[in-house]
């Protein structure tokens, strides 16, 4: 790929065997699989993998590695036998938190979620959402618990206003939060209760005020920020945020996830240490990453302790969660799944796209990190909002030129081919999230779209075939985070509905693979130690029934995950 990761130096175990006293060496697993899918352009496939310690020794055949071997000692596993081993998956953008506290909450959504021991059915309509928030009222105890539900969107559920809620119960308190996970519904007891008042509102920004209905009692964007803090007691208990993440730490775990990272989550030291104490423990199947958020600290600080308040976030994590140094998060426009997005044109039913950052914000908090010297991954969905992030790129680049500085252009739901140019030319790269037009092309290309651009949304074809580095990323809860079903996605552009949308946008198998490995590694600056199976890297593989770059390109998302080596841990899924 054009702008395609480093590729580790290989090395043979003999070229160790002749140099060293190989009795003082330490014992090596040699891991003998079906086969092995390295990415790896010297060696594409072996069938066998040295391992010692964390990391990985040498890459061959069988007879290879154990005449190398020599005096080494050296066990052999054969656990593999009938596997195909891959780079280890790599979550590059997802929100623990947030999947810990949607998911288990009441799921009432626009596709089925299939969840160990349960499935949350869909709701299709207005009249099936409605009486399923109904039975969910109706079921819980005590009367005045709060209802926490996820997943109501208003082109597939019609509108929503406090009045619906308030006929399904004016005893409980009962908040709405939206698919887009970007935007809060709440009835008149969840305001009295959380002192959503007016005299509240009335001390909102202009911004946060323009995105929020007080009388209906909705917030978006950055109404929807502003908000949160209030109702977080119903939405965080520490009993649902414990269970919530240990959910999360078995689901990864189960879909192969062997690395996982989330861009620009709240900064929040009380969530961090949550956060911490489920996933940090040296028994975790995965390490996670946390980028900072930049609207956050440029928002409350002065340009001159900017860089000070974003290192001090390097000592939140512990054990096996860390902040990733010298890398932040910006937001450029809203959410796909609210149609929030900034659009050139606008939408064809009239309304119109939000800013997450108002444009002069982002263009000093873009400055001020690029200046820094900071890696910017920049959340951006409207083709409108992409011209506003490629415009501060390529003033900045103008301005202070930088080499390899790897722009993350995240989400990328409308673009245009001009645009997949420009990022090329800047050296930008992309993280795109291929759920998208499965989830909402056939919808959409009804409502607020027009059909050619509901059908291209994430045009990840363009950008392979332009030679752009690019991963993919969940947002779980925005897609299930489930790596191999993000590759079928990307591969095959087919709807929920069972439509083919954008087939020119489809992208390669071996693509697909390395948007979830080594190529979402290269988008968190990882690559040396990550992504692809060469000596000298970590030893994270994941273990598959079969291979996802021969398998038929629909039987992707079935093959089944026996289990990861993290670091050269044998994890089995339970």
């Amino acid at each position: 790929m054009g702008q395609g990761p480093a590729r580790a130096a290989t090395a043979s175990l003999q070229d160790i065997a002749d140099q060293f006293d190989t009795k003082a060496l330490p014992e090596a697993t040699i891991f003998r699989a079906r086969e092995i899918v390295t990415l790896d352009p010297a060696r594409p496939t072996a069938e066998a993998v040295a391992v010692v310690g964390d990391r990985i020794l040498a890459v061959g055949s069988f007879e290879e590695l154990a005449t190398a071997a020599g005096d080494q000692p050296y066990k052999v596993d054969t656990t593999f036998a009938d596997q195909v081993i891959v780079p280890g998956f790599i979550a590059q953008h997802d929100h623990p938190m947030l999947a810990a506290l949607t998911m288990t909450s009441e799921i009432i959504a626009i596709e089925d979620w299939r969840l160990p021991g349960r499935t949350a059915k869909a709701a299709r309509n207005r009249s099936e959402y409605l009486a399923r928030l109904a039975e969910a009222n109706a079921r819980l105890k005590p009367a005045n618990e709060a209802l926490l539900t996820w997943g109501y969107h208003q082109y597939f559920h019609g509108e929503l206003k406090r009045s619906d809620l308030d006929a399904i119960s004016t005893g409980r308190p009962i908040i709405v939060w939206h698919r887009s996970g970007h935007e809060f519904f709440l009835n008149a007891v969840a305001e009295k209760k959380y002192g959503v008042t007016r005299e509240w509102f009335d001390r909102l920004t202009d911004s946060a005020r323009a995105q929020s209905d007080f009388a209906n009692s909705h917030y978006w964007e950055q109404g929807a920020f502003a908000v949160m803090p209030l109702i977080a007691p119903a939405i965080a208990s520490p009993e649902r945020v414990r269970s919530g993440l240990e959910f999360v730490k078995a689901y990864y775990h189960a879909n192969g996830v062997t690395l996982g990272c989330e861009p620009g989550g709240m900064a929040s030291k009380t969530m961090q240490d949550a956060q911490n104490a489920v996933l940090s423990d040296a028994s975790s199947p995965f390490r996670f990453y946390f980028i900072a958020d930049g609207k956050s600290i440029t928002g409350a600080y002065p340009d001159d302790q900017v860089a000070a308040e974003s290192e001090r976030l390097l000592s939140w994590g512990r054990g096996m969660t860390a902040y990733l140094p010298k890398q932040v998060k910006l937001f450029a426009d809203g959410a796909i799944f609210s149609q929030a997005m900034q659009m050139n044109g606008g939408y064809t039913d009239g309304h119109r796209g939000e800013w997450m950052m108002d444009p002069d914000f982002f263009a000093r908090t873009f400055r001020v990190y690029w200046d820094l010297g900071y890696q910017l991954h920049v959340h951006v969905n409207g083709d409108k909002g992409l011209d506003m992030v490629l415009d501060q790129l390529e003033l900045n680049m103008r301005r202070h030129p930088r080499p390899d500085h790897r722009t993350v252009i995240i989400h990328f739901a409308i673009s245009t081919p001009d645009q997949v140019k420009r990022i090329r030319r800047l050296g930008a790269i992309v993280s795109g999230n291929p759920y998208y037009p499965v989830a909402l092309a056939d919808n959409y290309r009804a409502n607020g779209l027009d059909p050619e651009r509901a059908d291209k949304m994430v045009r990840m074809g363009d950008v392979e075939r332009a030679g752009i580095s690019y991963s993919f990323h969940s947002d779980m809860p925005m897609a299930p985070g489930q790596p191999l079903f993000l590759i079928w996605s990307g591969v095959n552009r087919v709807t929920n509905e069972g439509n083919l949308r954008g087939p020119e946008q489809r992208v390669s198998r071996l693509g697909g693979l390395r948007a979830v490995t080594l190529d979402a590694a290269y988008s968190l600056q990882m690559e040396k130690d990550v992504g692809s199976i060469v000596p000298g890297k970590l030893a994270n593989f994941t273990i598959l029934s079969d291979n996802p770059v021969t398998v038929d390109p629909m039987g992707i998302k079935d093959i089944a995950v026996w289990g990861t080596v993290q670091e050269g841990r044998v994890l089995p899924v339970a």
